[in-house]
């Protein structure tokens, strides 16, 4: 059912949703879940933060490390098999940079090369 050609990716998601039995489902339990996941990543940092855990230096920073690959994971799951949103996505995720301060809009223009 699943196709990885990107010319075919919409299509063969929407063939999954109606004319596969509970494919909806599928879908809806998969971006659900999705997000349920990420919730549960907030809610541990939340709970880190309040209890004090960012004084342990190093195991904060391996944390921190792992939700950036986490979050490019989901970066790379969702958007590079989509050909239509990858333009739009990298847009998105790489102007989020310019909200550093100092030197944001400088990493935003040299990471796509000078726009």
């Amino acid at each position: 059912h699943y196709t990885a050609d990107t010319s075919m990716a919409f299509s063969s998601v929407a063939h999954i949703c109606r004319d596969v039995n509970n494919g909806w489902l599928l879908r809806n339990l998969h971006a659900n879940g999705a997000s349920f996941f990420f919730i549960c990543i907030y809610l541990h940092i939340g709970r880190g933060m309040y209890y004090g855990s960012y004084l342990f230096k190093e195991t904060w920073n391996i944390g921190v490390i792992l939700l950036f690959l986490v979050m490019a994971t989901a970066f790379v799951g969702y958007v590079l098999p989509w050909g239509q949103m990858s333009f739009w996505g990298a847009t998105v995720i790489t102007n989020l940079l310019s909200a550093a301060p100092y030197i944001g809009t400088e990493l935003v223009q040299w990471i796509w090369g000078g726009f």
